[in-house]
């Protein structure tokens, strides 16, 4: 029943198909049974790739089953016969004999058929045909089958052991599935020093001691299982060049891999261990050309007859930039441009092919990217293959008439970085909603000839790899934000069972949410190049609720969730679900852990509680709980199959060291100890007219609460307890008793509403709070006692109630101690433009929600006239209950313009005010882009008035198609600075 649901997902979501011809009635074809084992038949002369396959689905039939099918060249009564178009003369034999109709196969890109039909000799038995336009497509046919009766491509990288059947019986639609989207879609294994090359080289293939032909073979077997057909090598210098072993090029013709190079590897050539520079020279062109050209003489003539993508121009030694004489841009234009006329005569002479019928691909990346726009000509036929600004968000794409090239256009992408302002090399934490985001803008962009995602190490990037290369597979079946989540709902039921597949996506949606709002690698705020030590967070311990404690409480209840789930998991997905969920999360939240309980531990000591050391023991233990995981995963996983391939500390960088925690200073005598929400400082009797002793105002219209941490200082016990002085004060905790196992708690005050007093519009003076921006008047004061065996300490509490008749059935945003924070989903009315509209998009920025502007192919909007007449618009009512100056803030998530005829921009206004335009566009690795891609956030203001104290409108037009809004701050001076906009409290 399960493995039904699983097939008809896959069909539902497009995962598996995509449907380019006339589809029949689904036909029950038996794979396997208790007297029965299909038989599966391929031409003698097929290539080697679709007798892999071929192997492959036997291997997989049999760890379903428990029955291997035999693979032979001749057709059984009831079997599987597979083949490429005029490469088989089993397949070419049901061709012409009008059994298989090939006419929306023949001839395209990697596209392929799967059919049942009556088998011609025996009228009674069942055939099913697969049929290939080329090697490829062939393979991913046979390998479709693997998919249908429930193996995951997944089965040997992450153990996803198949649930066994004996009787095995599959639905064929007849369909026809391809073309792909996208022609080239395959990894770069980057950045390997730490996991995959240690792990090959003394692991799994210590034979060669590197990443050689075995652990590729095993590489291009995913690809294959994935539907991709394109591998850039592993480049470091820790590794042998993938041309170093003669047979890494065989083994990627085998599986029909397509080799390519990154940006820095012209002409398929690793310069990081190829070139020699004490005898083969400088690298440098314009003075050491032969040399360079020898170079790439020898490499074109031992890729020839193989499938190559070329990688063309150069950059300089170890990814740097071109070495030339001439420092003047026009001079390295021209120079560049020699480099591709001179690749261009090699390949040529080398390969027997004209230049133009060979792939070659053009990375206009970090300095090219600059002699590129400066004029440099390219032949059309070469592809331009855009990059991400190595964060996730792409610099720059084909405008109109870059679109028109014959050699199209591709993506370079990130999901592993190595580089300022801070590496992510050790866990996946890039959100796939903002991946799909980035992705489908190049799709619509035209870039569909190429998408390459360096992944790193492979592991733990397991779920983002599958959904790019799902999405490059089938763009069409990814139209909207919420395909992702349909499409990790398949994945996670196809993994881990139908009945936790919702549970999983919930959980994982979570886990990407928060690593958005800050990646796990990034909680030391610490910067590479040159290394720094650890900075201070600026997520704040003391407004809005205590933004540490909201993300040591988020990332506990992951922790809580995945240990629950792990121990409910069937036996034989275990090991999956630790290597795809279990330890990311739990990695994520402890390296979280380390470093909030390190922060709270430093304010704890500055305080002088004694709970200090509590908190430094808490960071401690999550350090140690990393080193336990990862033991586990490298040690004891799969009898150690893994060992090697996880490593906590790349790089051995600050954010992964083991945390400095600081000593409180003890009394010697136990005292009671308070701190208040708002204020750095605790509680002090001994200072006149100390303000730390009264609560933020609590604001009908915002229902908040505020904390109060009742702590230890010195040796000793304390008994407590909370007396509030009126029947409206709620606490969350009354009575308590403080000493060393537990040094501190914190409890909530909030208000009854009910209960609470109608405020009387009288005068008064200010608390004594100007921050709080709440209007004399209106105001019930009260306080709570805390009272000690020979202590009280009063604190204040002040209510705003004023029972406003036009705010009784009020909808819009409200005024909360000088300030508005609004979502910017929860919009009061949006209207539509003459192009485009505004969108939101799920699963991703600070709210879990963005609002963008669609389609992005509508045109921007220059002047002020024609955005306020054409541009679509987003209208959020807000109340204030003061006036004045106020600054408006938006925070967007930070992409950059496509290409130089867009930006990034929207326009903003409050009430009837003029718009004015906001630019969130960067340039360049400047400051302002390193603190964008360090928090997934851009955050700009513009000054507008607010006028009297009432009713408003904020408005927000469209400038550029693209811009997401994620949320907004209308600020009349009360908010006090906090790492993202206080929470939305209604």
């Amino acid at each position: 029943m399960f493995q039904n649901k699983i097939i008809l997902i896959a069909i539902l979501i497009g995962l598996a198909v995509r449907v380019n011809g006339v589809s029949g009635q689904a036909t029950n074809f038996s794979i396997a049974s208790e007297h029965h084992i299909v038989n599966i038949a391929i031409d003698k002369k097929e290539a080697r790739v679709v007798q892999i396959a071929a192997d492959m689905l036997a291997s997989d039939i049999l760890n379903v089953s428990g029955k291997k099918p035999e693979i032979s060249s001749v057709i059984k009564e009831m079997g599987i016969v597979a083949g490429t178009i005029g490469e088989s003369r089993l397949i070419d034999q049901f061709i012409s004999n009008k059994n298989l109709d090939v006419s929306q196969v023949k001839g395209k890109w990697e596209t392929y058929s799967l059919q049942v039909i009556a088998n011609p000799d025996n009228k009674q038995g069942k055939i099913l045909l697969i049929a290939g336009s080329d090697r490829r497509a062939t393979a991913f046919g046979l390998l479709e089958i693997s998919r249908m009766i429930g193996v995951s491509p997944w089965e040997w990288w992450a153990d996803v052991i198949p649930e066994e059947k004996e009787n095995l019986t599959i639905a064929v639609e007849n369909r026809i599935y391809g073309s792909p989207s996208v022609k080239y879609r395959g990894i770069f294994l980057n950045d390997e020093d730490w996991g995959l090359q240690r792990w090959a080289a003394l692991n799994y293939e210590p034979e060669t001691g590197d990443i050689g032909p075995k652990t590729y073979a095993k590489v291009f077997e995913l690809l294959l299982r994935l539907r991709a057909n394109t591998i850039w090598p592993a480049m470091h210098s820790c590794t042998k060049p993938f041309y170093f072993y003669p047979e890494n090029k065989q083994v990627a013709d085998d599986y029909a891999i397509v080799v390519g190079t990154s940006h820095c590897e012209p002409m398929l050539c690793n310069i990081n261990a190829e070139w020699d520079s004490d005898k083969m020279g400088e690298w440098r062109y314009d003075s050491n050309s032969e040399a360079i050209k020898h170079l790439f003489e020898s490499r074109a003539k031992e890729s020839a007859g193989l499938e190559s993508i070329y990688t063309m121009g150069m950059r300089g030694e170890h990814d740097s930039p071109m070495i030339v004489g001439a420092d003047d841009t026009e001079s390295q234009v021209q120079l560049l441009e020699q480099v591709v006329r001179d690749q261009r005569v090699i390949l040529r002479k080398k390969t027997g092919k004209r230049a133009e019928e060979l792939p070659q691909i053009f990375i206009p990346y970090k300095e090219v990217l600059t002699y590129y726009q400066n004029g440099m000509e390219l032949p059309e036929d070469i592809s331009l293959v855009w990059t991400d600004d190595n964060y996730g968000y792409i610099r720059q794409l084909s405008n109109a008439q870059e679109q028109k090239r014959k050699g199209g256009a591709g993506v370079y992408y990130h999901t592993s970085y190595w580089g300022r302002p801070h590496d992510y090399l050790w866990l996946n934490s890039t959100n796939p909603v903002l991946m799909w985001e980035e992705m489908a803008k190049a799709f619509e962009f035209q870039s569909r000839d190429l998408w390459i995602l360096n992944c790193g190490d492979i592991k733990p990037h397991e779920y983002n790899i599958e959904l790019f290369l799902d999405m490059a597979w089938d763009m069409s079946s990814f139209e909207k934000s919420e395909s992702v989540k349909t499409h990790m709902d398949y994945w996670a039921g196809r993994e881990f069972g139908e009945k936790n597949a919702q549970t999983v996506t919930e959980l994982m949606y979570k886990y990407y949410h928060l690593a958005f709002q800050r990646r796990p690698e990034f909680m030391a705020w610490s910067r590479v190049e040159p290394v720094c030590k650890p900075g201070e967070t600026t997520l704040s311990q003391i407004h809005y609720g205590d933004e540490v404690s909201q993300r040591i409480d988020a990332y506990q209840a992951l922790v809580d969730n995945v240990i629950a789930l792990r121990d409910r998991m069937e036996t034989n997905r275990q090991d999956a679900f630790y290597e795809l969920v279990y330890y990311p999360v739990v990695s994520a939240a402890n390296i979280n852990h380390k470093w909030l309980y390190a922060y709270k531990n430093k304010l704890a000591a500055q305080q002088g509680r004694s709970s200090a050391a509590y908190l430094g023991q808490k960071s401690l233990e999550a350090y140690q709980r990393i080193q336990q995981e990862t033991d586990y995963f490298n040690s004891r996983l799969q009898n150690g199959k893994w060992k090697h391939i996880m490593n906590m500390s790349p790089r051995n960088l600050p954010v992964f060291s083991i945390p400095i925690i600081a000593a409180g200073v003890n009394t010697e005598e136990a005292q009671l100890g308070l701190a208040l929400e708002g204020y750095e400082m605790e509680v002090n009797d001994n200072v006149i007219n100390s303000f730390a002793d009264v609560l933020p105002v609590f604001n009908a219209y915002t229902h908040n609460r505020y904390f109060i941490d009742v702590f230890l200082k010195g040796d000793g016990k304390i008994n407590w307890k909370a007396v509030a002085n009126a029947d409206w004060i709620k606490i969350t905790k009354t009575v308590g008793a403080i000493n060393h196992k537990l040094p501190e708690e914190r409890i909530w005050v909030s208000v009854d509403w009910d209960k609470v007093p109608v405020g009387k519009n009288k005068k008064e003076a200010p608390l004594g709070h100007d921050y709080q921006l709440i209007p004399p008047g209106y105001k019930v004061n009260s306080s709570i006692d805390f009272v000690t065996a020979d202590t009280t300490i009063s604190i204040g509490i002040s209510v705003f109630n004023p029972k406003l008749k036009e705010l009784k059935y009020y909808k819009g945003h409200i005024e909360d101690k000088g300030f508005v924070s609004i979502n910017a989903e929860n919009y009061s009315l949006k209207k539509a433009g003459k192009q485009a509209d505004w969108q939101t998009h799920e699963g991703i920025g600070y709210s879990g929600k963005v609002v963008t502007a669609l389609p992005r192919s509508a045109d921007s909007q220059f002047h002020l006239q024609s955005i306020v007449n054409n541009s679509p618009v987003l209208e959020y009512d807000f109340y204030t209950f003061n006036f004045g100056e106020a600054q408006v803030y938006l925070q967007a998530i930070p992409t950059h313009a496509p290409n130089s005829d867009r930006g990034v921009r929207c326009a903003v206004a409050i009430d009837d005010a003029d718009p004015v335009v906001v630019d969130f566009q960067t340039l360049g690795r400047s400051e302002e882009w390193m603190q964008n891609v360090l928090r997934n956030a851009s955050v700009q203001s513009v000054p507008q008035i607010v006028n009297k104290a009432g009713k408003h409108r904020l408005k927000i037009w469209m400038v550029d198609p693209g811009v997401m809004i994620d949320q907004i701050l209308i600020d009349l001076g009360g908010w006090k600075k906090s790492y993202a906009f206080p929470r939305v409290q209604r």
